[in-house]
């Protein structure tokens, strides 16, 4: 069996935080998941990302500045049909209802751990997988 090869887009102001959720991820989060990063710095060229590659799944930061992956998550699942799943990384689990708002499909809480963070990418991965 082959793995599935799957886009993760990560988005964040700071490089630091990019790297910490790749990291996190790793890129074999489970048996028969590969993963690849793209990676995007601000609000306007993740959207453009979304907009013009296939992308598995958004994983955002919702601390980013100025604009925040709670309003990338908003846009996108207003905007598409067929958004991906969208993770969100928050600083507080208070911040959850916030991630509701936004429709998002996970919340992952800074700092992120590594098992924790593979699983979710992975179960999102799997329950949105193309058919």
């Amino acid at each position: 069996m082959t793995d599935r090869l799957c886009t993760v887009l990560l988005y964040s102001d700071d490089p630091q935080v990019r790297d910490r959720m790749r990291m996190a991820v790793g890129t074999r989060p489970a048996p028969g998941l590969q993963i690849e990063f793209v990676e995007a710095s601000t609000y306007a060229e993740t959207i453009r990302l979304v907009d013009d590659y296939e992308i598995d799944l958004l994983l955002l930061d919702g601390e980013a500045s100025p604009g925040g992956g709670i309003g990338i998550a908003r846009q996108v699942k207003d905007d598409r049909d067929d958004a991906p799943p969208t993770c969100l990384v928050i600083a507080r689990a208070a911040d959850r209802w916030l991630a509701a708002y936004a429709e998002v499909d996970a919340t992952l809480v800074h700092p992120l751990d590594p098992v924790t963070t593979g699983g979710t990418v992975a179960e999102l991965l799997r329950t949105h997988a193309p058919a």
